[in-house]
């Protein structure tokens, strides 16, 4: 795979992990959408499945190249050094453009996921009372989770490490938002904003030479939990990518059913006109986090009125979806070019 891959491939393979870092911190939206629509979704799981034992045996042993070619190391390292990037760029500007242009940029999110399943469901023929059923299972769970209520921020360790397993389903399972699930378990502003702000003023702190942090026992328990966190999100990149490249090598055809529900089901995650519910304390007050920002509880969804705005939101998902069938197209272009 690697002696095959161009340079060109590997810029756009960092910029594919932008877009599925980017993906992975909006709620509503899950990164293995993105995996799967820009065609590495399989490579991703293979690749992650190859972390085993014979990976750590290769690793003790010291034989790190091997190792690195045995996991499959190039490609992992390109796509998560994009997603790292994103976390600490495009993710910032995508929170900027939610807190100001949230209607739209919940429409092009919208609109690229009605793409998705367009693009997914387009060359799936194996439509049978089977795969029919296993869509209409996916499609319920997608909605049932978009209308949970969300529980309260908990920081025990062992909790945080169950978050990170959990929180990771969205980059191995299309269509479940890890991001989104962070808010149902009450955690989202713990480990997606206060932990992550930590990391990076301790990152900062330290390149300015600055070491008075490890006298702050808050600065130092945000990092222990991210520390665990990180842990339980390998963990469970590491084990739901053993169980969906066994769920795909034999039951595929069911898999991609599924999985098409699933995104059909976040679609009631993503649906542009909601109005945001934001957290309040036992006395009626707005609660904020570290950041100062208020703490998002849950949205009420609510049907637009026909006027200028929703025209705009409107424009903006049919932009999505022609993102999508850009993207599509690009890669029979360049799949094209290859086998000439």
């Amino acid at each position: 795979m690697e002696s095959t891959r161009t340079l060109k491939d590997k810029i756009f393979l960092v910029l594919k992990g932008l877009g599925m870092g980017a993906a992975n911190k909006v709620p509503g939206v899950s990164g293995g959408v993105v995996a799967f629509v820009a065609g590495f979704y399989e490579e991703f799981i293979y690749s992650l499945k190859k972390i085993n034992r014979k990976a750590f045996k290769l690793l003790i042993n010291g034989r790190f190249r091997s190792f690195y070619h045995y996991v499959n190391g190039r490609f992992l390292s390109l796509l998560f050094s994009g997603m790292i990037v994103s976390y600490f760029s495009v993710s910032k500007i995508l929170d900027y453009l939610i807190k100001y242009y949230e209607l739209y940029v919940w429409s092009v999110f919208f609109g690229m996921i009605i793409g998705s399943i367009y693009y997914i469901n387009k060359d799936f023929k194996a439509w049978n009372y089977r795969t029919k059923i296993t869509l209409a299972l996916g499609i319920m769970i997608g909605l049932s989770i978009s209308f949970l209520s969300p529980a309260t921020q908990n920081d025990n360790l062992w909790f945080v490490f169950f978050c990170g397993i959990i929180s990771v389903s969205g980059m191995t399972l299309p269509g479940f938002s890890g991001s989104f699930i962070l808010i149902l378990l009450g955690n989202y502003v713990l480990l997606l904003v206060d932990s992550v702000n930590a990391l990076y003023d301790t990152f900062w702190n330290i390149i300015s030479g600055d070491f008075q942090f490890i006298y702050d026992p808050e600065r130092l328990r945000m990092l222990q939990v991210l520390a665990v966190f990180t842990l339980g999100s390998i963990t469970g990149l590491v084990t739901f990518s053993h169980l969906l490249s066994y769920i795909l090598k034999h039951y595929k055809d069911i898999t991609i059913s599924a999985i098409i529900g699933f995104i059909i089901g976040s679609l009631g995650v993503v649906w542009p006109w909601k109005k945001t519910i934001f957290k309040l304390d036992p006395n009626g007050q707005l609660i904020f986090d570290s950041t100062g920002e208020k703490v998002v509880e849950n949205y009420q969804r609510y049907l637009p009125h026909l006027n200028m705005e929703t025209l705009y939101a409107i424009f903006y998902i049919i932009l999505g979806i022609l993102i999508v069938l850009f993207l599509e197209w690009y890669g029979q272009r360049t799949r094209r070019v290859k086998s000439k």
